[in-house]
């Protein structure tokens, strides 16, 4: 398949967040994946399956369409694209999708608990952090299920047995969420090895959410 290289900024941005998934050690290797849906609405640039990060050029950053198919691109779209685009179908608030394998995350994640509010940031991601069901990784069924489990309430969810999804306005913003998704997971990891963390009430964690809407000096 070959192109002009038709969305280079959103093919861009993906090369970009990819490098920083593993200089803030959010995944290992070639783990995870990073989208964002391009501005014609239909199009989505997503990380080339089995590419180290640090190799990922704009150029080597494959299309798809909202239905899967890959539309441009040398490389494979991720193994993951079906949960990428099974998102943007539900949902129209987004145009950024993170998939990670950090750490205190994914030990959440094969416990099947859900990260609660026992640090203020989860507000970033929600009340909590919920967890979607195992299924195969790359399979429909589990793309339904992190679609499903997120709804419109969410912004992360964890994968049981796997990692984190998270979405955001952009991929940067959802890579910010995946950020402090992992932050919190340590806390709270930290917090219950030593004690009964203080967990915040959903009205607190909803005021916040209001807070951090629009975030940041852009």
């Amino acid at each position: 398949m070959t192109d002009d290289l038709a969305h280079g900024t959103e093919r861009t941005t993906v090369s970009d967040v990819g490098r920083e998934l593993l200089a803030q050690g959010l995944t290992t290797g070639t783990g995870g994946n990073v989208s964002q849906l391009c501005a014609d609405g239909e199009t989505v640039a997503i990380s080339p399956s089995g590419v180290p990060y640090g190799d990922v050029t704009a150029a080597d950053v494959p299309l798809v369409a909202l239905d899967g198919e890959q539309v441009a691109g040398d490389f494979d779209a991720s193994s993951e694209t079906p949960m990428h685009t099974a998102l943007y179908r539900r949902r129209d608030d987004i145009g950024g999708v993170v998939h990670t394998h950090s750490p205190y995350a994914s030990t959440f994640a094969a416990l099947g608990d859900p990260i609660p509010a026992s640090h203020y940031l989860i507000a970033f991601a929600g009340d909590r952090v919920p967890v979607a069901g195992y299924d195969r990784p790359g399979s429909e069924e589990l793309a339904e299920l992190a679609a499903e489990t997120m709804g419109t309430e969410y912004d992360a969810c964890l994968l049981q047995n796997h990692g984190t999804i998270t979405v955001g306005e952009t991929a940067e913003a959802a890579f910010e969420v995946a950020l402090m998704v992992e932050y919190c997971a340590r806390i709270h990891y930290q917090a219950i090895s030593v004690g009964e963390p203080i967990i915040l009430p959903d009205e607190e964690v909803d005021h916040l959410r209001s807070l951090f809407e629009g975030y940041g000096q852009r």
